[in-house]
């Protein structure tokens, strides 16, 4: 069942056109000429109830306006979409017990306030019983192990510290979807660790509906099965990033490492690979390989080696993600 669904949406933005020239800050002041912007260029797409989605795109490339129209924020241009079944912007209180927003570079939390004292008004904000509020503060605080800062003001928290905060804020409610836009910005290891694990649990415990939006590579290969990749206001890609890998790095990549009495046998064993394997680099006891695992089981080439030389270390890997989102931010399209 789909719980968040746009058709066409477009959003276009409005803006005084800059005059060049001598005094040209202040002649812009005064100008009446006009430009408008599409940041959002006609993007349709559908997210099941219990999905976790990564939205991608480089800066720029329409992703928080998408998630600002998706929870109601701003109105599109054209377009329609569906929260909960509900027409956000047209229902914005209905749709705000619904939804969970987190915005990294932004915080909802009472800046001079205990971070107790913030989650307490929010949940009063959204009517939480009594009983209801302090089960989920006290299941949320050792999620999150917020423990130890529950009682310092927001603004002497950490960042990682804010964010986890941020996140409880978003979900003490109970709110069946979840928008996390840039959640680990700025997080160190730990942090960005704790953040991650505690998506997977209410994921897995609540079947909370998740829209990521992330430039962390590392929070997709962790957290989504399926990405959407937008740019330019327009979706490049929709599917399941294991479909986006089976395209770009089709390949395996083999180190092996042999003792030193089996340089020879290695040599021979390079020019005996089977069909299917393309030697990247061969330096004496070292060699690279690329394996088409649809032409020749990766097992089948390290089998083949070994037979012929003594190994002494090997890797097998796969190409990165991040690498494979790089390449189409710059083409600007997916192969096919």
């Amino acid at each position: 069942m789909p719980m968040i669904t746009a058709t066409d949406l477009v959003k276009d933005f409005t803006r005084t056109r800059p005059v060049e020239g001598r005094f040209s800050t202040v002649r812009t002041l005064f100008t009446r000429q006009q430009e408008t912007v599409r940041a959002v260029d006609g993007v349709t797409l559908s997210v099941d109830e219990g999905e976790i989605v990564g939205y991608l795109g480089p800066n720029g490339a329409g992703k928080s306006t998408t998630i600002k129209m998706l929870t109601g924020i701003l109105v599109p241009t054209s377009g329609t979409v569906e929260v909960a079944g509900m027409v956000p912007w047209l229902n914005r209180e209905a749709n705000a017990m619904n939804i969970g927003v987190v915005f990294g570079q932004r915080t909802q939390l009472w800046w001079a306030l205990p971070l107790e004292e913030s989650l307490r008004l929010i949940g009063r904000m959204y009517r939480m019983p009594e009983d209801g509020y302090r089960k989920q503060l006290a299941m949320l605080t050792e999620l999150l192990d917020m423990g130890p800062f529950l009682k310092t003001p927001v603004r002497q928290l950490s960042l990682g510290q804010r964010m986890r905060g941020d996140l409880a804020a978003a979900v003490i409610y109970q709110p069946p979807i979840l928008f996390l836009d840039e959640p680990t910005v700025g997080l160190d290891v730990v942090a960005k660790e704790r953040i991650r694990t505690f998506i997977e649990e209410i994921n897995a415990e609540r079947n909370t509906t998740v829209l990521l939006t992330t430039h962390d590579l590392d929070d997709v290969e962790r957290l989504c099965r399926r990405i959407i990749i937008i740019d330019q206001g327009r979706v490049l890609f929709d599917g399941e990033a294991a479909d986006l890998k089976r395209r770009y790095a089709p390949t395996r990549l083999v180190d092996v490492t042999v003792s030193g009495d089996g340089i020879d046998a290695l040599a021979q064993a390079v020019r005996d690979l089977p069909v299917g394997v393309e030697v990247t680099s061969h330096d004496g006891m070292k060699a690279s390989f690329e394996v088409a695992p649809e032409r020749v089981a990766v097992s089948e080439v390290i089998a083949a080696i070994s037979a012929q030389a003594p190994i002494v270390d090997i890797s097998v890997s796969e190409r990165e993600m991040d690498g494979i989102i790089r390449e189409i931010y710059e083409a600007r399209e997916v192969t096919r």
